[in-house]
């Protein structure tokens, strides 16, 4: 068997290994009637008993899809108007408001969500400085509704994404004829502009409406204070509910929210073929013209800088000012409390500064072999069509279908169920293995954007030539998309600083990352803490930003 034929092999199999192996100890342990390190445990279905059994389950569920479905009402309607607008139109500042639309997609929901609770929740900024405007605050920011309406509004970019992106590759003639027939420009959009990109829109929805029952930092932060759970909250309480570690309970709450999930995955695939296939009339090719909103395009413009205020300014503004204030309520003066101390306590703990480089370590040298590991199983199924590419396929999607929660309760399963793997738990490795395989359809769909864009013939003339198949890979193929693996290393970098539910059940002294330190030092009530945290991440992914945009990386396709 030739080199290149043996490392192919290898690349499929260590792929294969890493995915479904977590995914198998989910399973089983989901089949002991207890803990799989207790000398008791025995196959049995106990753990799903106790599940169905639990009235908690029930209501988590039925919260976790009044969330998903929360979402898909606001988040497809208002993403596609946005496309729309700044695909479509002449709406005004598109360039500046195309790069605020995306900083939702980049911060941690950790984050945001704590950024609600200090700017509009009972006590929040925005709720005392309004209090004597309009006396008690007409919102609860604790409340299902208003968990469901903040995930739909901060999903919106999902949908923009995919929607402005289908929308730039139709031509206009269309909706040229639309509007010489005496359309308006919301006419236009309604029948003639969305309607021709409804494929990229319904498969959008799908992903929202997935992405509502893997929700986890939101209904943590705000449904709390009032016991609203939802699958992934009710999961991580779990961990104690019988005075030890309840694997085996978690591991049937884990395959309920897989088998929930994963049929929406493989739907999402469908839709992307069908949608890969869905032709428009486009008139002359590549004939491109912004329709002209009039005097519409104020009121678009602030309908638009309404949406940004309520999903980025507001939470952000609360999440800073909090970081630089000693305390905050009624009666204060924000000039008479505002401190950096909370930054200086920070940098005194072993732990925090600990996480602080492990962070930037995990998004710049990790998310660098995230992107190898990537660009090796890519080139592994690279024009190719035989069963290991297929192999390859799927396996990239079943981690999409496990939430990052689970994953990394998974990948501690691994780490102290296999033999010889236990040193691994307390090393930066099992965070950045976690970490990979969690976000590897993301990665891969980065690397596949790349690699095609490499011509089968340079690969073909190389072949042609003598070379073998790892030569041109070596001489042709990485040379020829060495940017797009720094740009994909750019936006792995962003994704790794705000990933935070994948690493709370890896948490040990040594592998502490901002992310999972906002999950335990919320639980643990050190608001302060988690303010200047909150700050330095925002700033890390702030820093990422400005390399993309500096280095012309496209964010979106």
């Amino acid at each position: 068997m030739r080199p290149a034929a043996l490392s192919r092999g290898a690349v499929i199999a260590l792929t294969a290994l890493v995915v479904f192996t977590p995914i198998a100890l989910i399973v089983y342990q989901s089949l002991l009637n207890a803990p799989f390190f207790m000398p008791a445990s025995a196959l049995g279905l106990d753990a799903y008993r106790f599940v169905f059994d639990d009235p908690d389950f029930y209501q988590a569920f039925r919260n976790s899809v009044m969330i998903a479905f929360g979402m898909l009402v606001i988040s497809v309607p208002l993403g596609g108007a946005l496309a729309f607008l700044l695909a479509r139109t002449d709406l005004p500042g598109k360039r500046w408001i195309e790069l605020a639309v995306l900083i939702p997609v980049f911060i941690s929901p950790m984050v945001l969500a704590f950024g609600y609770v200090v700017s509009v929740g009972p006590v929040g900024f925005f709720t005392i400085w309004l209090r004597p405007l309009l006396g008690e605050a007409p919102w609860n920011v604790y409340s299902m509704t208003s968990i469901a309406l903040i995930a739909g509004l901060t999903h919106v970019p999902h949908v923009f994404l995919y929607s402005s992106s289908a929308l730039r590759n139709l031509g206009s003639d269309v909706e040229e004829a639309a509007r010489i027939s005496g359309a308006s420009p919301l006419r236009v959009a309604l029948n003639v502009s969305l309607p021709m990109v409804s494929p990229a829109l319904l498969y959008s929805g799908v992903l929202v409406f997935f992405l509502g029952f893997e929700i986890f930092g939101l209904p943590l932060v705000l449904g709390d204070p009032e016991g609203h759970l939802v699958l992934a909250t009710y999961l991580y309480k779990l961990t104690n509910k019988l005075g030890t570690p309840s694997y085996h309970l978690m591991a049937a709450v884990a395959v309920c929210i897989i088998a929930v999930t994963f049929p929406l995955v493989l739907l999402q695939r469908y839709l992307l073929k069908a949608a890969s296939r869905f032709v428009t009339v486009k008139g002359k090719a590549n004939r491109q013209k912004l329709l002209p909103l009039g005097v519409w395009k104020w009121l678009a413009l602030a309908i638009v800088l309404a949406w940004l205020a309520l999903t980025v300014l507001i939470p952000l503004s609360g999440i800073i000012l909090r970081a630089f204030v000693s305390y905050w309520g009624e009666g204060v003066t924000l000039s008479d409390v505002l401190t950096v101390a909370h930054f200086a306590e920070v940098f005194e703990q072993p732990g925090l500064v600990r996480a602080l480089i492990n962070s930037v370590a995990i998004g710049v040298i990790g998310g660098a072999l995230a992107v190898l590991a990537y660009t090796a199983i890519g080139l592994a199924s690279h024009r190719r069509q035989d069963w290991l590419s297929k192999v390859i396929d799927y396996s990239v999607l079943v981690p999409r279908a496990v939430p990052g929660l689970l994953a990394g309760l998974a990948f501690l399963w691994v780490f102290l169920f296999v033999p010889g793997l236990g040193w691994l738990r307390e090393s930066m490795f099992s965070i950045w293995l976690a970490y990979t395989v969690v976000w590897l359809a993301y990665g891969m769909r980065l690397i596949s954007s790349a690699l095609l864009q490499v011509g089968p013939e340079l690969e073909e003339a190389a072949r042609v030539t003598g070379a073998d198949e790892s030569r041109t890979r070596r001489d042709v193929t990485l040379p020829l998309v060495r940017f797009g693996m720094l740009a994909s290393w750019v936006l792995i970098f962003m994704i790794f600083e705000r990933e935070y539910s994948t690493g709370v059940y890896l948490l040990t002294p040594g592998t502490e990352v901002i992310g999972a330190l906002l999950v335990s030092l919320w639980a643990a009530g050190s608001i302060d803490l988690v303010a200047a945290l909150s700050v330095i991440n925002i700033s890390l992914v702030a820093a990422g930003l400005a390399i993309a945009l500096r280095f012309g990386v496209k964010l979106h396709d």
